[in-house]
């Protein structure tokens, strides 16, 4: 009767553990924002952007797999941050049809903007469905181009003697990334944005120096304690997320996106990240 009684005791305080960690991956994780706050180090970064910030929103994922009033809601707590940039890292919707379009829109009445810029680029999910979609990523540009942010679309632009680079998805039909790296100026403090981080492993860099700002990965939005991420949607599996020095001058940053494809998280809060520049020595 004892070991029945512990067998019994252990089930039902193992099924409770699972309930418990089952509702907090669902209903608490995914909604649970932090800021990410980090310095970034650039070499020639102009006197007058010395301790200015930077804010990078990856991966909100408007749709209908997660109630996206949290995204308004986060959107509105960055924007007391006063950011000077801010940047976009692609995926903004999950798409299914012209539904998350109008859902975009509705979001992007909140949209955070830097007070010196505000830059975008695409990500995979904003070529609409396996990603093949021109239409509907040329949709989603217009609506962000419309409240303000500069889509980088293998281009370039320099605001106040800081070159940011933009690259198009990866897996999309527009991936020309050496229109945008053949923007590269050395003589600059430089970022790229980049949404796949395997892109960093392709012969496009043109001796790129500086940093990379990049997404897609989710930080796998579930991983088991002191084991890796489960599904990370890369090649280099060692891109899940947080900083990556690439040893050739090059600084990689996955962000761990603010939605979710899917409601669940777990080890994996929804983050936005906030850097510091400063002048690298």
């Amino acid at each position: 009767m004892k070991r029945r009684s512990f067998v019994k005791k252990t089930f039902q305080w193992v099924a409770g553990l699972g309930l418990v960690t089952g509702l907090y991956s669902w209903q608490i994780e995914p909604f649970w924002m932090q800021f990410v706050y980090l310095k970034m180090p650039l070499k020639n970064l102009p006197d007058s952007l010395v301790g200015k910030t930077v804010m990078q929103i990856s991966d909100v994922h408007i749709g209908n797999s997660f109630d996206y009033q949290y995204i308004i809601d986060s959107f509105k707590e960055a924007q007391e941050l006063n950011p000077d940039f801010v940047v976009y890292t692609g995926d903004y919707v999950t798409y299914e049809d012209n539904e998350q379009l109008n859902q975009l829109q509705e979001v992007l009445k909140s949209v955070v903007k830097g007070a010196l810029g505000t830059i975008g680029i695409l990500g995979n999910h904003d070529y609409g469905i396996d990603f093949v979609e021109d239409d509907v990523a040329q949709k989603i540009t217009k609506s962000l181009e419309d409240v303000g942010v500069t889509m980088l679309r293998n281009d370039a632009i320099e605001i106040n003697g800081l070159n940011f680079l933009g690259m198009d998805d990866f897996w999309g039909s527009n991936f020309y990334p050496e229109k945008a790296t053949a923007k590269y100026n050395p003589e600059k403090a430089n970022i790229t944005l980049c949404h796949n981080p395997d892109v960093c492993d392709l012969p496009v860099w043109n001796n790129f120096n500086g940093w990379i700002l990049s997404g897609h990965t989710h930080g796998g939005q579930v991983k088991p304690p002191f084991l890796p991420a489960l599904i990370l949607p890369v090649k280099n599996k060692n891109y899940d997320a947080g900083i990556k020095d690439l040893k050739d001058g090059r600084t990689l940053y996955i962000n761990s996106a603010l939605g979710c494809l899917r409601q669940v998280r777990f080890n994996v809060r929804p983050e936005i990240t906030v850097f510091e520049l400063m002048k690298k020595v």
